[in-house]
């Protein structure tokens, strides 16, 4: 009987017009009357588009003018991570939502800029600027006419019917009469009066900014992971003392007490480290330095490390043996001249006989 029942929503949706779905959500919306931030839904139901950037891209909407937006500064007011709203800032500034540019300032200084869009598809459409009416136009737009405020006052008179279009008139200094309401000289309606108060000034196309993707999309192919080593033969003895190393970890360091079923996959590996001559301390010493705080996954850890730092076999003695140094040998040859032995690689004659033989000639 404690239990307080909420009945509003049970109220707001009675009275909610028209048949109700059979499934699926059901909107009761209420206007915004203040503290409000309109999101297109071309950001907010993009695909490929993850969650955490849909939300912090409302979030930095939602932020005043100047507020830092910074990773480190989101970190701060926001529960999420750094790593998180990295990624997240990254999936705006390659979509074209968000972008930060290095400006030096005038007195020397280099500062990063951050422009956030809400619409960045709008800026890549090519502006219409507003074409130059004449001097005296015959047909002012009749949306947006302001209404003649006449030099003298005049009593009030029936409001004439619409007219498609507006003649200029000229305005008499006489007393008035029942005759419709002069107006004045119509004046040229300025370049901005056909474009919403709020719209601003029109860049010329050169001036307008180019969104460049600089990194890659987060939905990039990424690489397989790597698999477990596997040992040339994998042992009763080796399964044993793998197991065993294993299931000893806690006696070391009781953040890494594993499963039966965490042991038996990850015995192979440490198969493979024993099978390359590594001692079982360094194994555990490898494998259990340094470990994250709080440790929620030891064995997704200790499966990363038997990748990772898996060591090279060990040298045999004929890797480690001096290479012999090649020696080449110049063969004897019989001169053709004197008959003497000389050194030479190709047959011919002495070097005295070739010098006779020259000093002949």
């Amino acid at each position: 009987m404690d239990t307080q029942q909420n009945t509003a929503l049970t109220r707001a949706l009675a009275e909610v017009p028209g048949p109700l779905p059979a499934r699926g959500v059901i909107h009761i919306v209420i206007p915004h009357t203040d503290r409000f931030t309109v999101v297109g839904n071309h950001l907010a139901q993009r695909p490929g588009l993850s969650t955490a950037a849909v939300g912090f891209a409302v979030r930095i909407q939602s932020l005043p003018q100047g507020t830092e937006i910074g990773v480190k500064a989101l970190a701060a007011r926001f529960p999420e991570g750094e790593k998180l709203i990295a990624a997240a800032l990254r999936e705006l500034e390659a979509i074209g939502y968000l972008q930060r540019a290095r400006t030096r300032l005038p007195d020397g200084r280099i500062v990063t800029r951050t422009v956030f869009c809400n619409q960045p598809a709008a800026l890549l459409r090519p502006r219409k600027t507003a074409p130059h009416q004449p001097a005296t136009p015959q047909t002012p737009a009749p949306a947006r006419t302001p209404q003649p405020v006449p030099a003298t006052p005049l009593p009030p008179q029936p409001a004439p019917e619409p007219e498609p279009t507006l003649q200029p008139v000229q305005v008499l200094a006489a007393a008035p009469q029942p005759a419709p309401i002069p107006a004045p000289t119509p004046q040229p309606a300025p370049a901005l009066a056909a474009t919403p108060p709020c719209a601003p000034a029109p860049l010329p196309q050169s001036a307008a900014p180019r969104f460049v993707p600089l990194v890659p999309p987060p939905t990039a192919p990424k690489l397989p992971p790597r698999p477990l080593p596997q040992p040339r033969e994998l042992t009763p003895e080796l399964h044993r003392a793998s197991t065993a190393l294993l299931a000893g970890l806690r006696r070391h360091t009781p953040e890494f007490t594993l499963s039966e079923e965490d042991i038996q996959q990850l015995a192979p590996a440490v198969a493979a480290w024993l099978e390359r001559e590594a001692h079982p301390d360094a194994i555990r010493h490898a494998l259990t330095t340094d470990p994250p705080r709080p440790l929620r996954q030891p064995a997704r850890l200790l499966k990363h490390r038997l990748i990772a730092l898996l060591p090279p076999p060990l040298p045999g003695a004929h890797d480690l043996a001096m290479p012999a140094p090649r020696i080449t040998v110049t063969p004897f040859q019989t001169c053709d001249g004197c008959e003497r032995a000389f050194r030479s690689p190709t047959p011919g004659r002495c070097r005295d006989c070739r010098t006779d033989h020259a000093a002949a000639a």
